[in-house]
Parts: C-alpha cells; structure tokens; sequence
C-alpha cells in the first residue's frame, strides 16, 4: 500500500515537511512528487490531481485525492488505527486534535513575519506585539499538552504523534529566526528539529540553491544549530 505525495521545496514549503512526516514517521510508503513552487511550474505539475491547488497532496492507493494538512492527517489516521497517529489515550487525543487545528488556522504573525527556512539563523529579529502574542500562546497550549500527558521534556504526549508534526515548522521559525521563547519550549522545538526524519528532509532541501533566495532576509546570521 503506497501513497503519492505531492511535496514543494523542502527548504521552505513548511505545510510539506508536515505532510511528509505524517508519512514517513509512521512508516507508511510513499512516492514523492516534487512540485515547482518557486519555479513557476506549480499549476502544471498538479494539473492530473484536480482539484489539488496546494501542497501538500495525498493521493490513496484507491486513487483518491485529499488535499489539506489536516484532512491528509486524518485520513490516514483513518485508514491506520493502529500507526499511533494520534495519542491512545482519549483526552490526550482530543487535545492533539485541537493543537493540529489551531496550528493549521491560527499563528498567522508568526507565520507571516517568519517564512520556515531550513538554511541559517538569523540574528537580531525583532518580533513585533502580535508575534510575542503568538509565541505566548505557542507556549500556552504545549504547557497545557503536557500537563495532560504528564511530561516535562520529550513529545508533547510521550510518544511522538501528529501533533509533534504539525509544530515541527513552527520550530524551525522559532530557531530560524531567534525568537524569544522560554527554556523548555527551546528544547522542544530543538528536539524536533533534531529528529533523524527532519534532518534527513532538511539534508534533501540543501541540494536545491536558489538565485534570488525565498524569504532573504537582511540580517547577521549563524549556522544551522543541527546537523544535516
């Protein structure tokens, strides 16, 4: 049983590092097809999946389209009762649910000011009122996680589960750009980040240079703190 999934540049495309660790971190195959995002080629290359207009796209081995992060997530948490997608226990699972959705919906200054990049640290941003905001409720809703789950460190419901996916990106902003969050949620997003699966993803994205660069940015920056 192999899915098609419909990815763009691993680099920048954050909605497709959550569709392809929805996959690959539960050992569900699949076959990867890249999508020109930043090379124009974007409607061309999702043409034989209509209606699909953005990554990323999951077509079931039956044929069926689903586009969506959140429909993908639940499809195949569907289809896969017993991959762990979501936590085993009820309350931890609802909890998941809503964590996934408000990332999916919400977040949009931090979104907006800080575009997922794999490649650098910058230095020296400056977060505005509503990006604080945000980052504030980042911190908020894993604290509440882990009161429920009863962990200080690690996932944010003990095993690793869809909800780790859907904040994976967010990580990847809060290192990428430096921002100004508390210890613990520090380390979290570091842990994610330095999950073999994403270091493999971002090892992928850093074969791809690009003449102007998505998202530049006109700061002093610094390595990468993880490893490819």
């Amino acid at each position: 049983m192999t899915y098609d999934l419909y990815i763009a540049d691993r680099s920048f495309s954050s909605w497709s590092l959550r569709g392809w660790l929805m996959l690959e971190k539960f050992g569900l195959p699949c076959r990867l097809h890249m999508v020109g995002l930043y090379s124009g080629t974007m409607a061309q290359d999702l043409a034989d999946i209509a209606p699909a207009r953005l990554v990323p796209v999951l077509r079931t081995p039956e044929g069926t389209v689903v586009g969506e992060s959140l429909a993908i997530a639940e499809t195949l948490a569907e289809r896969h009762p017993d991959a762990g997608l979501w936590p085993a226990d009820p309350a931890q699972r609802a909890t998941a649910r809503w964590l996934a959705a408000e990332m999916a919906t919400g977040f949009a200054a931090l979104r907006g000011a800080c575009p997922m990049q794999l490649l650098r640290v910058y230095r020296g941003f400056e977060p505005s009122k509503a990006v604080r905001s945000d980052l504030a409720r980042l911190e908020t809703l894993w604290a509440h996680a882990r009161t429920l789950s009863a962990t200080t460190e690690g996932w944010l419901f003990g095993d690793y589960s869809l909800a780790d996916v859907f904040y994976t990106p967010v990580a990847a902003r809060i290192i990428g750009y430096d921002l100004p969050v508390s210890d613990a949620a520090r380390s979290y997003a570091l842990a994610l980040l330095g999950d073999p699966s994403v270091r493999v993803w971002r090892a992928e994205g850093l074969k791809v240079s690009y003449d102007p660069e998505p998202y530049g940015c006109d700061l002093p920056a610094t390595d990468w703190p993880i490893p490819a």
